[in-house]
């Protein structure tokens, strides 16, 4: 999948937002789950244990928090592709190469047995010309 064979995951992020199609979901808060992977290079992390050297998943965290909660999308996969988006122009490029952001939606309404409603992407950073 990716250059970097390091990750850096960031599962289980839990917020309550208006996301969906239906106009009662755009009004009553429903929960969202986000996991982010990070494909990333991790060894100047690992060799110097400086935070300057990888990425902050406190940050991390803050910006996949203000778009969940911010305006709303009628899709998950429009929200999991903004936030991919976001994290890919907020992390460094030569340490960040790809990221998959997984969203799910676990009380959807929906009629039915089902543990949760999930989209998957995954972005990589476009290939430097200069380089």
């Amino acid at each position: 999948m990716s250059g970097f064979p390091d990750r850096l995951s960031l599962t289980g992020m839990r917020f309550e937002a208006r996301h969906g199609v239906l106009p009662q979901e755009k009004v009553t808060p429903q929960r969202f789950e986000v996991d982010l992977v990070l494909h990333a290079d991790l060894e100047p992390a690992a060799r110097t244990d400086d935070l300057e050297t990888t990425v902050d998943y406190t940050a991390l965290f803050d910006l996949v928090e203000a778009i969940v909660t911010g305006p709303s999308f009628d899709l998950i996969e429009a929200l999991a592709g903004a936030i991919a988006r976001a994290v890919l122009v907020a992390t460094e490029p030569k340490l960040v190469e790809a990221v998959e952001v997984r969203v799910r939606k676990p009380d959807a309404p929906m009629d039915g047995g089902f543990d949760t409603v999930e989209a998957a992407v995954t972005r990589r950073r476009p290939a430097d010309p200069r380089s």
